[in-house]
């Protein structure tokens, strides 16, 4: 069994229920805070769902994620659902999967115009990797209905606001078009999501599928009949894409047998062969004229984990002082290496887990200063994390 589930989130209860058919034996996980996450498996394989709504918008998408990532330290968080197209060239139930995300509504106001600001986030490198060999196989959708075209995968940004779009042009669409041309869709969580992922360090793919035009056209009729398809065009990528991430980590972490680990560290001795020689040698143990090497030390353990954590907040000092970090990214980090401080003295499962996901979420904090990055990977592996 892999050893953490794949978060998919919706923002519709059309898109909730789209992922949800596709699991086994979904049970409810209650957050302390009144979350309800449903957590299932994908049938057919070992790849576990935990599956929850955020409503619509970003601050609650971002929220949410938010809340998932540390309740279930999750392989990745996918955010599955609808979208509407900004370019013909991109069909009705088709799948876009985000390349990078935009929050488009940044930008400022000065006498000659609005000028925009974006925040971007990229997507993961490895998903995006899987997710184009995936769309290359071409074998992840339901079959389509009478003698339709099958719907077609694509790859590009998406451009993520706070108001429903729906015209070619209002000042709204012609802002979109004139400084994101490159987006192909349009929604209003995966900037949320995309935050809370660099914030955490957890994996986040957007998977939206497409069931309007964004262009004035949209009305109820056409919501009944594209809204169910894309959805469901959505969650069949998007639960491929989940197990084949949870089958790529189960690979990764699957315990080599005995002769593996014997080669890769063979036993250390010396063995007295020749007469009448001496050898001279600090051993653990001697086994009559064979001596035994003490083993090499052991990891650092949670007292030089602890240590190097002290002295991280002191590096974190210096780049405060030295401009380089600004004060609100210097209190939440300090608030971060805080919580990693106080879990990363036990001995538990769960508080490895705890402190790796800590420091993930901390190196985001820091993520405009390479240095502080670079001093904390070694920190997340000492913890129990990849590096």
């Amino acid at each position: 069994m892999p050893k953490d589930p794949v978060v998919i989130l919706t923002a519709l209860n059309l898109e909730y229920q789209a992922v949800r058919q596709r699991l086994v034996d979904p049970q409810v996980h209650r957050h302390e805070r009144g979350t309800r996450f449903e957590v299932g498996t994908v049938r057919g394989t070992s790849c576990r769902v935990a599956l929850g709504l955020t409503s619509k918008g970003n601050q609650s998408a971002a929220v949410i994620a938010e809340r998932a990532v540390q309740e279930f330290s999750p392989a990745a968080v996918l955010f599955v659902g609808v979208a509407g197209a900004l370019w013909d060239t991109t069909g009705l139930g088709d799948v876009v999967v985000a390349s990078h995300v935009y929050a488009y509504h940044g930008g400022t106001s000065e006498d000659d115009g609005l000028k925009a600001r974006p925040r971007v986030w990229e997507a993961p490198h490895g998903i995006s990797q899987l997710a184009s060999h995936l769309a290359r196989l071409n074998d992840w959708a339901d079959p389509a209905p009478g003698h339709e075209d099958p719907p077609q995968v694509r790859f590009g940004a998406i451009a993520a606001g706070e108001i429903v779009q729906n015209s070619r042009i209002s000042a709204e669409a012609q802002w979109i078009r004139q400084h994101y041309n490159d987006a192909l869709a349009i929604e209003m969580e995966a900037a949320g999501v995309a935050q809370a992922g660099h914030l955490s360090g957890a994996p986040v793919a957007i998977v939206r599928g497409i069931s309007d035009r964004a262009d004035g056209t949209k009305n109820s009729s056409d919501d009944r009949s594209w809204q169910p398809r894309a959805a469901a065009n959505a969650a069949a990528f998007a639960i491929r894409l989940a197990a084949e991430l949870a089958a790529e980590q189960e690979e990764t972490t699957v315990p080599r047998n005995d002769a593996a680990r014997s080669a890769d560290r063979p036993e250390r001795y010396v063995s007295n062969t020749a007469r009448n020689s001496t050898v001279g040698i600090m051993a653990g143990t001697v086994t009559g004229s064979t001596v035994h090497l003490n083993a090499a030390p052991e990891a650092s353990g949670p007292t030089d984990l602890v240590a190097e954590l002290h002295d991280f907040r002191d590096r974190l000092g210096r780049h405060r002082a030295d401009g380089s970090l600004d004060e609100d990214s210097y209190r939440e980090a300090l608030a971060d290496l805080d919580t990693a401080l106080r879990s990363a003295g036990g001995n538990t499962p769960d508080s490895s887990k705890r402190t790796v996901m800590t420091l993930r979420r901390l190196r985001g904090l820091v993520a405009e200063c390479p240095a502080l990055v670079a001093a904390l990977a070694p920190l997340v592996a000492a913890a129990g994390g990849p590096a």
